[in-house]
């Protein structure tokens, strides 16, 4: 199948789940809607081409496409999209992450004021990093990780009250077969893992990373950098933390078989080249990442996604950085909700940071070193909330712009809104603000005031990987050993934390009890499907 077809059947699978839902729940839609996006749905899913004659009525065909679809892996990703509800209430989500950010500033101002200079030494103001870095004891405290997020990616849970797993072989040479020890073989497991490592470690993927729903990349106290063919996919999965990696010159991978779970190998087509790809995925946060040098993007989220925190990471040298949205046609990116907070755009940045299309993005406290085209652009009428951060324009003086509405004439986007609230605009950099509506939409938001940007530089100091590593993701201090790569930097820590640790890397129970989600999900669809014919029944003979 070629990527133009594995595209359209990806397409028609979110189209088939969303009109099974109405039409089984009773949706108000006109029949000439239903009739018309059924048409649709037969025109592009496969499944149904087979399984469905012209005669057989759309409700019978859907019922015993899904059926069939549920037993396999993309049922279970078919669950999943039904449970990809945006927050009611976007503003009150920014006004919140005012409120913690103001706490914390306050806070370490406050110890300052008091002159308890050990403890405000360890807090920044970023509410993130004071939540767990003042703990000394936090490499035996490691999943405190998971109550820190803020935005909306704050209720990802990642690995949380799961066994810990070492990762000790850094090699990725099969990716049908991972071994035990290896990140592969963690991250396609069906329980939560909170995956660690002991020591400083290249990973060069053969193929896309695919991972599973909760799971936590916690890559503190040592040095991680992912690369190669891919890289990290999130597809149609939720609750994934991923901290302190490095993730860089990844390239495209595919037309291959790639397993995604312990029972479950299939072919992939090739793939974007992205650093980080959230595709139908939810409650996803990546935190203290640094990324750069990609095929394509650093992190693209779409088919949507939502629920998404990106915070305090070090993007640098990349053409398009971030792209939020799969087109400006698919309706359920309407509801996706982005936060982006504390992060440090660095050099050698082109675009899209982020590029939106439709749903909801807070861009909070960011620094914006460096752009060549724009910073923030957009299509589809995208709500953008930008407050407290810092754009700095480049020299050209046809940059100077932060925004760019992206093939839109301005009577369209001239009622969007896209709103900049304590921003500093530095070197001739300006924000284009739209919305006729625009103190309305916003008129939660303001009883919280947003920190000044003028606290930037406390509040993105640690932006990046932090510790041994920091942000540079440089290729040529590393060799990959069969170990985990020791060979690179040492930094005196990685093997001091192999014995916190009370998991195993090499002994995982079995996933028993997610073996039987497939036949729930069957049932549930067959008994929704005998009340239709039921109530049906009883209509018709009154």
């Amino acid at each position: 199948m070629g990527d133009k077809e594995d595209k359209r059947v990806r397409e028609s699978d979110h189209l088939l789940h969303s009109y099974s839902i109405t039409f089984l729940l009773g949706s108000q839609h006109s029949e000439s809607q239903k009739n018309a996006t059924w048409e649709a749905v037969v025109a592009l899913h496969p499944l149904l081409r087979s399984n469905c004659s012209n005669t057989m009525l759309p409700i019978s065909c859907i019922v015993l496409t899904l059926i069939l679809s549920s037993f396999s892996p993309l049922g279970l990703a078919m669950l999943n999209r039904t449970l990809l509800t945006p927050h009611p209430n976007p503003e009150e989500v920014a006004q919140e992450v005012q409120r913690r950010v103001n706490a914390s500033v306050s806070r370490r101002q406050m110890l300052q004021e008091l002159s308890q200079e050990d403890e405000s030494r360890c807090l920044t103001g970023n509410p993130i990093d004071d939540c767990w870095k003042c703990d000394p004891d936090w490499p035996n405290n490691r999943q405190r990780l998971a109550d820190c997020a803020i935005g909306f990616g704050q209720y990802a849970m990642g690995g949380k009250n799961g066994e810990y797993y070492v990762v000790t072989d850094s090699s990725d040479d099969d990716a049908v077969n991972p071994r035990p020890g290896t990140l592969r073989y963690a991250v396609i497991q069906p329980q939560p893992l909170w995956i660690v490592f002991p020591s400083n470690m290249l990973i060069k993927l053969s193929q896309e990373l695919i991972f599973n729903s909760y799971k936590t990349l916690d890559g503190r106290g040592a040095n991680v950098h992912i690369t190669g063919g891919g890289c990290i996919t999130l597809q149609y999965i939720s609750n994934v933390i991923i901290h302190n990696i490095h993730v860089h010159h990844c390239v495209q991978s595919g037309n291959a078989n790639v397993r995604s779970s312990p029972t479950h190998f299939g072919y992939r087509t090739k793939s974007d080249g992205d650093g980080i790809s959230i595709f139908g995925s939810k409650d996803i946060w990546i935190d203290h990442c640094s990324l750069s040098h990609c095929k394509d993007g650093l992190i693209d989220a779409v088919m949507g996604s939502t629920g998404i925190t990106i915070s305090n990471n070090f993007f640098s040298h990349h053409n398009e950085v971030m792209l939020l949205g799969h087109s400006d046609e698919y309706l359920p990116d309407s509801g996706m909700q982005v936060t982006i907070a504390f992060n440090h755009f660095g050099e050698e940045l082109v675009q899209r940071m982020p590029r939106c299309r439709r749903g909801y993005i807070h861009v909070v406290n960011n620094d914006f070193t460096q752009w060549e085209m724009y910073a923030i652009g957009g299509s589809g009428n995208p709500t953008i909330n930008s407050q407290g951060n810092r754009y700095t324009a480049p020299s050209n003086r046809n940059a100077k712009e932060v925004t760019k509405r992206v093939d839109t004439s301005e009577d369209e986007w001239r009622g969007w809104n896209w709103r900049s609230e304590g921003d500093i605009l530095v070197n001739g950099a300006f924000f284009v603000a739209s919305g006729a509506e625009l103190e309305v939409k916003y008129e939660k938001a303001y009883s919280v005031e947003p920190k000044s940007a003028v606290l930037i530089d406390l509040l993105i100091m640690h932006s990046g990987v932090l510790g041994v590593g920091g942000r540079n993701n440089n290729l040529g201090m590393w060799t990959t050993g069969s170990n985990g790569g020791k060979e690179g930097l040492g930094s005196g820590e990685g093997d001091d934390y192999l014995d916190d640790y009370s998991g195993s890397s090499s002994s995982l129970p079995p996933p028993s009890a997610y073996a039987l989600l497939p036949i729930l999900i069957a049932l549930i669809y067959l008994l929704s499907f005998q009340l239709i014919v039921a109530a049906a029944a009883l209509t018709s003979m009154l």
